[in-house]
C-alpha cells in the first residue's frame, strides 16, 4: 500500500509539473502575442533583470540607499512601474520654467535686435515645432524599454549611434554648465562679494546628488519644482509692470532682419529640439501598452508651453535694455539676465523678501540640469562596451564635475556662449532627426521593424555606413549655412552683413537625402 501511495504521489507531481510548464508556455505565448492600442505587436518578454545583482561596491552602496543602478540594460516589462502621464508632462516642464528659459527669450531683443512681436511669433511656432520630435522619440522608450542612445544604434547604425552618444554626452555637460550660469549671476547680484564659482559649485553639487538617485527621484523633483518658479514669474510680471520700462520695439524688414530672425530660430530649435537625444530615457519605466499619442502630447505640451511662457516673458523684460542709459541696461551689461532680474525685483528697494525670492529662483537651475545629469550618465555607457562596465553612479559624478569645470570660464562670456552653444546643439540634433525619420518610416516601416532584444548585438544592427554618409551630408549643410561669431557659412552670408543661420532647417533635408542615397545598398549587400 505504501508503494502504491508513493506511485500516486509521484504521478501527481509529474502532472503538476506538466501543468506548470503548460501555463508557463501559455503565459509566454500571451505575452508574445500582446498588442498595443494601435494593434501593433509589443514586446513583453520577462528576461533576467541584469542589474538586480550588483557586481561592484559602488552599485552595492547605491542599492542600499535606493539609488537606481540600472545602466543601458533594457527594462523588463515586469519592472515597469510608471503609469502616470504626469511623468512625460512634467519631466521638461520644470526644467524650462527655470531662469534659462527667461535667458533664451531675452536673446531675441538683446543678441539679435528683434522687436517683441517678432520674438513672440518665432517662439510660439518654433518651440512647438522643435518639441514634436521629442514627443515622437518618447514613445520608443515605453515600447521597447531602451534608452534613447541605444535606440540610436537602430536608427543610424552601430558606428554612428555611438558617435551620437558622444555628442549627447558633450551636449549634456555643456548645457548643464550654461544653465547654472544665470543662477550664479542672480546670487552674485545679491552680494557682489559672493564669488560666482561658489554659487556654481553649490548648484552643480545639489544637481549631482539628486541625479545620483536616478529615474524616480528625477521625476518626483520635476513634478513639483515648477510651482515656486511660476509664483516667482508672477511676481516678476507684477514688478516689471510697475517700471513702465516695456517697449514693443520697431519691427524692421530687409535681409539683415531676416538673418537675425533665422539666427534666433536656430537658438529656439536648439533649445526644444535639443531634448531629442534623451527623450526615451524618461519613459522606459512606462508599460508598453501605454497610449503613445497621449505620451507624445503630454511631453510636447510639457516642453513647449513653459518655453513659450518663459521665453515671451524673457523677451518682454529684455526690451527694457533698449532704453539708453537706463538702470536696466546697466544691470544687463554688468551681470546679464541675472542682473536684469535682480534690478526688476530689488533695484529700487532694499526689501530682503525679494532677495529671498531671488535665492529661490537661482535654485531653479537644479531642475533644469537634472535631466541632463541623468542622461549623460547613461549616454556615456552607450559609447563603448568598456564604459558600460563603469557604474552609472560614477559617470553621474564625473559628468557633473566636467560641467562645473566648463561653467566657471563660461560665466564671463555667458551671452556669447549661450547663443553659440544652443545653435550648435541644433546642428547636431537636426542631423539626427533627418537620419532617424528616414530609417523609421522608410526602411523599418514603423515600430514593427525593431527587435529590441538585439540592442547589444552588432551582427543584427545596421552597419552604419548610410548613417555616416548622412551625417557627412549634414556637416556639409552646417558648414554652408551656419552663422556663429567665429564662422559664417556661404549661404548664411546672403542674409545681410551679420548673416543668418539656416542650418537646422537644411540639415534635416541634407541628412535625409544623404542617408537614402546609401541605405538601400547597405541593406542589399549587408542584409541589415
Amino acid at each position: 500500500m505504501s508503494n502504491l501511495s508513493e506511485s500516486i504521489d509521484e504521478e501527481k507531481k509529474i502532472e503538476s509539473s506538466h501543468e506548470l510548464q503548460k501555463n508557463s508556455i501559455d503565459s509566454i505565448s500571451v505575452r508574445q502575442e500582446s498588442k498595443n492600442q494601435d494593434g501593433d505587436e509589443i514586446y513583453l518578454d520577462d528576461f533576467d533583470d541584469e542589474d538586480l545583482k550588483p557586481t561592484n561596491w559602488v552599485d552595492k552602496i547605491g542599492l542600499r540607499i535606493n539609488a537606481e543602478i540600472r545602466g543601458i540594460q533594457r527594462v523588463p516589462e515586469s519592472k515597469r512601474f510608471d503609469k502616470s502621464l504626469l511623468s512625460p508632462f512634467a519631466i521638461f516642464l520644470s526644467p524650462n520654467m527655470s531662469i534659462s528659459g527667461l535667458a533664451t527669450g531675452a536673446l531675441g531683443p538683446t543678441a539679435f535686435g528683434l522687436d517683441f512681436r517678432t520674438c513672440i511669433i518665432c517662439m510660439v511656432f518654433f518651440y512647438i515645432i522643435g518639441a514634436l520630435p521629442v514627443g515622437f522619440y518618447a514613445s520608443f522608450g515605453m515600447r521597447f524599454g531602451l534608452r534613447q542612445q541605444i535606440l540610436s544604434r537602430y536608427f543610424t547604425g552601430n558606428i554612428m549611434g555611438r558617435i551620437f552618444a558622444i555628442f549627447n554626452v558633450i551636449s549634456c555637460v555643456c548645457w548643464n554648465a550654461i544653465n547654472v550660469i544665470p543662477c550664479a549671476q542672480l546670487l552674485n547680484s545679491i552680494n557682489h562679494n559672493f564669488p560666482p564659482a561658489v554659487g556654481l559649485v553649490v548648484l552643480v553639487l545639489a544637481t549631482c546628488i539628486l541625479a545620483f538617485f536616478g529615474y524616480k527621484t528625477v521625476h518626483l523633483y520635476e513634478r513639483w519644482a515648477w510651482l515656486p518658479c511660476f509664483i516667482i514669474y508672477m511676481i516678476i510680471i507684477g514688478r516689471f509692470t510697475q517700471t513702465h520700462a516695456f517697449n514693443w520695439g520697431e519691427m524692421k524688414s530687409g535681409k539683415q532682419e531676416a538673418g537675425n530672425v533665422l539666427s534666433f530660430i536656430a537658438v529656439l530649435i536648439g533649445t526644444s529640439l535639443g531634448w531629442c537625444p534623451s527623450a526615451a530615457d524618461y519613459t522606459i519605466n512606462m508599460p508598453s501598452n501605454t497610449n503613445p499619442y497621449k505620451v507624445a502630447i503630454a511631453m510636447i505640451s510639457g516642453l513647449s508651453l513653459p518655453l513659450i511662457f518663459t521665453g515671451i516673458l524673457g523677451a518682454a523684460v529684455a526690451t527694457s535694455t533698449n532704453i539708453e542709459g537706463s538702470r536696466f541696461q546697466t544691470a544687463y551689461n554688468e551681470n546679464s539676465i541675472g542682473g536684469l532680474v535682480y534690478e526688476i525685483l530689488c533695484g529700487d528697494n532694499h526689501n530682503n523678501g525679494y532677495r529671498f525670492i531671488i535665492v529661490i529662483f537661482a535654485l531653479s537651475g537644479i531642475a533644469n540640469n537634472l535631466p541632463g545629469s541623468y542622461s549623460l550618465s547613461i549616454a556615456i555607457q552607450c559609447v563603448w562596451s568598456k564604459f558600460a562596465k563603469v557604474p552609472r553612479l560614477i559617470w553621474c559624478i564625473l559628468g557633473n564635475l566636467a560641467s562645473l569645470a566648463f561653467s566657471i570660464p563660461a560665466y564671463y562670456y555667458f551671452e556669447e556662449a549661450m547663443t553659440n552653444f544652443l545653435s550648435i546643439i541644433g546642428y547636431n540634433v537636426s542631423i539626427y532627426v533627418g537620419l532617424t525619420l528616414a530609417e523609421h518610416f522608410i526602411y523599418r516601416k514603423g515600430y514593427k521593424g525593431y527587435n529590441p532584444s538585439d540592442y547589444n548585438d552588432k551582427k543584427t544592427l545596421p552597419v552604419g555606413i548610410s548613417g555616416i554618409v548622412g551625417f557627412c551630408f549634414g556637416i556639409c549643410s552646417t558648414v554652408l549655412s551656419m552663422n556663429q561669431t567665429w564662422y559664417t557659412g556661404v549661404i548664411a552670408r546672403k542674409f545681410g552683413e551679420a548673416g543668418g543661420d539656416i542650418s537646422c532647417e537644411l540639415n534635416i533635408i541634407f541628412a535625409f537625402i544623404g542617408y537614402n542615397l546609401v541605405r538601400p545598398f547597405e541593406k542589399k549587400y549587408f542584409g541589415r
